[in-house]
């Protein structure tokens, strides 16, 4: 196991894989001559330290970009974290389109064994979902799917109510991203059956949603409205065992890989996450992409200080626009609340080694790989083009990832290097940045990405991980699944009545 990685050979700092003990001696390459350095102070694993002296004021260098200003002069062997390094973010900022050269590649298609439905989607999962309207009707919503899970037979895998607070006593768009989210999940494949449970009265009930949901199929798709019902969870119960004859009656089969999507997400991020899981996620991504795929990248606050890599990877400059929308616009939203827009990283990321805003969102866009950006998604917008895209919604986890679902991700991999036991509306992939992680929370944890800096090989683990989401799509269920876990939230600006 290495006891340190220096990822860029324009690094001014390594990071250490295990704790490097005050008086430790490392020799690290550092402008081209070998040079041993004797660490000055402990530094903890996932940190880092310098390998050179850095003037107060000059840039402190990792990934090759900077990640932060020195606040005092920085000596060879130094910790270096929040203590002695400061942010160099701005505010909104302008930008140009300076697009770099991208290597495409294109490999052989791969099969999964899925669900094909009637208007032509793809699923990976074939269960049936409860969606309330309203919060006042979460409690009866997650009754009939209780009670309903009795009648599961043949291929449906599951019931499962998804309660949230809104639906009512909302304002402006915030009413709007309620009915869009709900009605993008009312339309996701996954769901081989939805019963739209109404309350009655609510703001967004099921006449005011009906425009959001467009067309759909009147056997996948059925309502009750509360109010209108002497017994609601027994209506709903045998509403439900006609959705589970219709559901039951599609079988997996081979379906192209080309036709999955798949979300990408970090949490609970450390020191690791930027070497490890979200490079091995990335590099996952370009392969799904090099046999036709689809991945969505998000947490658009996450991508402050790393912006410019994913503006000048746009495919054409209608798409640089929008990313630039896409981050100014989230700049703008965290002013109009008198937030800092870069009050960022969070007490558990500094803790694991994260100094900045640019530390966390440099190891964050490791997750989009190298693919060109091909699409740019607004809030519940539902993803239209192959390849990579990118999606805006908060650094939440369960916000993003339901957005992310909403999108259409059939498959979230959420990779982290705390641990988290949420879920999200589709198989969750809980990806740890280091392999103490995945041995304390192996009930947490589906896969292991901390061997990259013990013995394993980018591009093996990249296969590995590729044939693991196969089996996913294919069936297999992730830790949250069998732990029964299936959490979704809506992104909440403005006014509660």
């Amino acid at each position: 196991m290495q006891d340190f990685v220096k990822i860029n050979e324009n690094d001014n700092v390594v990071v250490a894989i295990k704790t490097i003990v005050s008086g430790e001696i490392i020799t690290v390459e550092v402008s081209g001559q070998e040079k041993q350095i004797t660490a000055r102070e402990e530094i903890p694993a996932g940190h880092k330290m310098a390998i050179c002296g850095i003037p107060k004021g000059s840039e402190i260098i990792k990934y090759g970009y900077c990640i932060g200003n020195a606040k005092e002069d920085i000596r060879a062997g130094a910790w270096i974290h929040v203590h002695n390094v400061s942010t160099t973010l701005g505010d909104l900022l302008e930008y140009s389109y300076e697009p770099v050269e991208v290597e495409e590649r294109h490999t052989e298609d791969k099969t999964f064994m899925g669900f094909n439905r009637s208007d032509g989607k793809v699923a990976v999962r074939n269960e049936i979902w409860v969606i309330p309207t309203v919060g006042c009707v979460n409690n009866v919503a997650t009754a009939i799917a209780r009670q309903a899970k009795a009648f599961i037979k043949g291929t449906v895998g599951d019931v499962i109510a998804f309660p949230h607070p809104y639906g009512c006593s909302q304002m402006g768009d915030d009413q709007e991203y309620t009915r869009t989210i709900l009605a993008d999940l009312i339309n996701h494949p996954n769901a081989g059956g939805v019963l739209v449970l109404g309350l009655g009265c609510e703001n967004s009930n099921i006449g005011e949603l009906m425009p959001h949901i467009g067309d759909y199929d009147e056997n996948r798709v059925k309502f009750l409205v509360a109010q209108e019902c002497e017994d609601e969870i027994a209506e709903a119960v045998e509403i439900i065992k006609g959705l589970i004859d219709y559901a039951a009656g599609f079988t997996r089969e081979p379906i192209s890989v080309s036709k999955l999507v798949i979300g990408m997400k970090c949490g609970g991020s450390d020191g690791l996450s930027g070497i490890t899981a979200n490079p091995l996620v990335g590099s996952f991504s370009d392969l799904l992409i090099s046999k036709g795929g689809t991945t969505i990248l998000t947490e658009v606050p996450e991508m402050f200080g790393a912006e410019t890599i994913l503006m000048n990877r746009c495919a054409n400059e209608e798409l640089f626009h929008k990313t630039v929308d896409l981050i100014n616009d989230f700049k703008k939203y965290f002013k109009s609340h008198n937030q800092m827009i870069y009050e960022n990283p969070s007490p558990g990321n500094k803790k694991g080694g994260i100094s900045t805003l640019e530390d966390k969102s440099l190891g964050c866009t490791q997750k989009s790989g190298s693919a060109p950006v091909r699409g740019v998604l607004q809030y519940g917008e539902r993803v239209q083009t192959q390849g990579l895209n990118l999606l805006s919604a908060p650094g939440n986890d369960l916000v993003a990832s339901t957005a992310l679902a909403a999108a259409g991700a059939h498959i979230v991999l959420f990779t982290t290097g705390r641990g988290t036991p949420f879920a999200s509306p589709v198989p969750t992939v809980k990806i740890s940045t280091n392999s103490g992680l995945a041995g304390r929370k192996a009930n947490w944890i589906d896969f292991n990405a901390g061997v990259l800096v013990e013995d394993k090989a980018m591009a093996e683990e990249t296969q590995h991980l590729f044939d693991y989401v196969v089996e996913v799509a294919s069936g297999r269920l992730v830790c949250s699944e069998e732990a029964g876990f299936h959490d979704m939230a809506i992104f909440k600006q403005g006014v509660t009545l």
